[in-house]
């Protein structure tokens, strides 16, 4: 049943906290790989972007890949997911600009969009894109996220069900063959190298690596219909046989920067960062805009697994080589478990609930074996140094 579950033994996550020698990220991340030199399999994928990757040659089977099936009507011939961000509009107008593509870019809207996000998306939009924005029954979002958060501490679940499904049934609906996402995430961050050397990743993996082992059905216990949940489903296999689609990652073909991302989106499709300076919990300020909730998915990361939005960030940077590991260290311990208050409120508000039961539920999910509590009040018991 969904509220049985327990969300730490979902990930079999070892009991020795280590943190790896090259970057800031600690083996509590879930499916993340250690070496015997103590570096992470994301710090080695990283080196292989470097030095082991050849690009060029990947690159030529991009343009044959995309020389197969570009329309010569102007009909759509790839599905881009598409948020506004810095990542997948770079990823859409590589795509159309650099490889004459015919992208229909396709959005599942954030629980609460930010003033940025909506603007961002816009600004995309007018800089030359066609775009389907799916906008799911309020009511079911906003059940569906209550109901993530209080059983697997993350309210984001429903929108990553909808972000990964929602593109390739527009896929299916318009036949269009290609559907490209923007990065790897289980190579770039951490996580099963099962299929790290692959251009995309296998249907059947996405609830392992992304639904957190639980498909989006599990919610019918909650009394919401199978119609409800529609836009939160991938299609039927035998619809993608059918049709032949075919899912890829751009960053497979092109070695993945978000640094260099953010300024292609910038120069060519208006995307601005964040408006505050910095995001909560970190010190960036150009990734995960769009909703109003992103910086309570990282708090409940931290709460969870002991890493946090810095930790990320400064972990990416740091195998970009666009800071040291020092200088990431010093960002992770000023700047992680920074609590995300400016959208507190708003959060509360959607999933109908105080106060008092929010921190119920997050210190429910406290492990003992990373949090103590010292003089009443809670505290981290490892820190990367």
């Amino acid at each position: 049943m969904l509220y049985d579950r327990d969300v730490r033994a979902m990930y079999s996550l070892p009991i020795d906290v280590r943190y790896c020698k090259r970057c800031v990220v600690s083996n509590q991340r879930p499916r993340i790989e250690f070496d015997e030199n103590g570096v992470c399999n994301a710090c080695n994928y990283a080196y292989k972007k470097t030095y082991v990757i050849d690009y060029t040659e990947r690159q030529r089977q991009l343009r044959d890949l995309l020389g197969r099936y570009r329309s010569r009507d102007g009909s759509y011939d790839v599905v881009v997911a598409t948020s506004g961000g810095k990542d997948s509009a770079s990823v859409a107008y590589r795509l159309k600009h650099h490889y004459n593509m015919h992208p229909l870019t396709v959005t599942f809207a954030p629980h609460i969009y930010t003033d940025i996000g909506w603007r961002n998306l816009q600004n995309f939009i007018h800089s030359g894109f066609d775009n389907l924005l799916c906008t799911p029954n309020g009511a079911v979002h906003r059940k569906l996220t209550k109901a993530a958060f209080e059983s697997l501490g993350d309210p984001f679940q429903p929108f990553i069900y909808g972000q990964m499904s929602f593109p390739f049934r527009v896929a299916v609906q318009y036949r269009i063959p290609l559907v490209f996402y923007g990065e790897n995430g289980e190579a770039e961050y951490g996580g099963s190298t099962k299929n790290e050397d692959k251009p995309g990743q296998p249907i059947e993996d996405f609830g392992k690596f992304y639904f957190s082992g639980v498909q989006a059905e599990a919610f019918a216990e909650l009394g919401i219909s199978m119609s409800d949940l529609r836009p939160y489903l991938m299609p039927r296999l035998e619809q993608l046989l059918e049709t032949g689609i075919q899912m890829h990652w751009f960053g497979y073909y092109h070695k993945w920067v978000p640094q260099e991302n953010y300024y292609c989106a910038s120069e060519h499709t208006g995307f601005q960062a964040n408006p505050d300076g910095r995001s909560e919990g970190t010190y960036s300020k150009y990734a995960s805009l769009d909703d109003k909730i992103d910086g309570l998915h990282y708090y409940l990361a931290f709460i969870k697994f002991g890493i946090g939005r810095a930790t990320s960030d400064a972990a990416h940077e740091i195998r970009d080589g666009h800071i040291t590991r020092e200088e990431g260290v010093a960002l992770v311990r000023r700047f992680d478990g920074e609590f995300p208050k400016k959208y507190f409120g708003d959060f509360l508000d959607y999933i109908d609930i105080n106060e008092d039961r929010f921190w119920e539920v997050v210190d429910s999910l406290r492990a003992p074996l990373l949090w103590e509590r010292v003089n009443g009040e809670w505290k981290l018991k490892y820190q990367v140094s």
